[in-house]
């Protein structure tokens, strides 16, 4: 899990405003915070299957906004994208 202070921080880095906690940015960077915290925690557990499988969830969801901002706004995309360098 994320700290309050790292979340806040993610959260401040990508919104559009100051009470921005849904767009699909930010959603985006703090899964991509979470996806990469979780890997680090598989790497040295590689049995936890259960939170294996959490992580795919969370991939899931992140590639269905990024397929979301991607038909809505192409150039929140690429940005948002190359910001966090995520494949596409």
């Amino acid at each position: 899990m994320l700290a309050k202070e790292d979340k806040s921080k993610v959260i401040q880095s990508h919104q559009h405003h100051a009470n921005d906690t849904g767009s699909p940015e930010v959603q985006i960077a703090l899964l991509t915070a979470r996806i990469e915290d979780l890997t680090r925690h598989l790497q040295e557990h590689k049995k936890d299957h259960h939170s294996r499988r959490g992580l795919l969830l969370m991939v899931g969801r992140r590639e269905r906004l990024k397929n979301y901002l991607k038909k809505t706004d192409i150039e929140r995309y690429r940005a948002i994208v190359e910001q966090l360098g995520l494949r596409k």
